[in-house]
């Protein structure tokens, strides 16, 4: 069987958004990854020659589905988003929960439900192609403020995509790297890996290149929030033997940082 790959095109947006348009090739169907700026979007899709049919909203805020209308008014797309936000997701056609699926072309995402930063958020992976947009979920070295949900809601939500194939590549949502490096230097100093990462954010940085997506692997190994199950990192926290504990001490000293 062919193996079905997608054609991802990243492009900035707003502040430090990143934009996504997710094209299956062999229908022409084309995903726009929430819709932080519907002109931007729009102007790129013509810019590719791709047709956007579908959006897909991890969640309902509105540098993230604020573009809605414009693009749904502009293309006829379908509009995907989170079950637990439907009354807050502009123009929503179809509501998606934990293990639901969407077709795109011969592609399928599987919904994942991820919250925390906010009660519905929803992540989509694209298993076979190893591809998953997890919008502000999960950072590069960084997760999102847990701004609706409980701490243990976000520690469960992170634990589900720590889960998924280490080779899986994270598509976020945000350019806050560096700033997230400068944070997780503070508290595993003595993690190679991760020194020789911020080395690497660093002089991409500089170059004005992008630090998206990034890799799980990579995550697991250098990424603090993903690593409060970690003895170590327990110990140093206060908190051994409990990962909750010990991720809501760290993203405490972010808050603050």
């Amino acid at each position: 069987m062919t193996q079905i790959t997608l054609d991802i095109h990243r492009f900035p947006c707003l502040n430090d958004n990143y934009g996504y348009l997710v094209h299956e090739h062999y229908s022409g169907q084309t995903a726009a990854i929430d819709t932080p700026d519907a002109a931007k979007y729009l102007a790129e899709a013509e810019r590719m020659g791709w047709h956007i049919s579908h959006i897909l909203n991890t969640h309902w805020h509105p540098d993230h589905a604020g573009g809605n209308l414009k693009i749904k008014e502009e293309t006829g797309c379908t509009i995907y988003g989170p079950a637990g936000e439907a009354a807050k997701i502009p123009g929503i056609d179809v509501a998606l929960k934990e293990g639901d699926t969407v077709e795109l072309g011969r592609a399928t995402a599987t919904v994942l439900d991820v919250p925390g930063h906010t009660l519905g958020h929803i992540a989509y992976n694209f298993e076979e192609q190893r591809q998953a947009f997890v919008g502000d979920a999960v950072f590069a070295l960084g997760c999102g403020r847990v701004f609706e949900g409980t701490m243990e809601m976000m520690w469960a939500s992170l634990s589900k995509l720590k889960a998924l194939p280490p080779e899986t590549t994270l598509y976020c949502a945000h350019e806050y790297t560096q700033s997230n490096a400068r944070f997780a230097e503070t508290i595993e100093p003595g993690n190679a890996a991760l020194m020789d990462y911020v080395r690497k954010i660093d002089e991409l940085r500089a170059k004005g290149i992008p630090t998206v997506p990034t890799v799980l692997e990579r995550e697991l190994a250098t990424n603090p929030f993903l690593r409060a199950d970690v003895p170590e990192l327990q110990a140093a926290m206060g908190h051994p033997g409990d990962a909750v504990a010990t991720f809501a001490e760290i993203r405490g000293r972010k808050d603050r940082f």
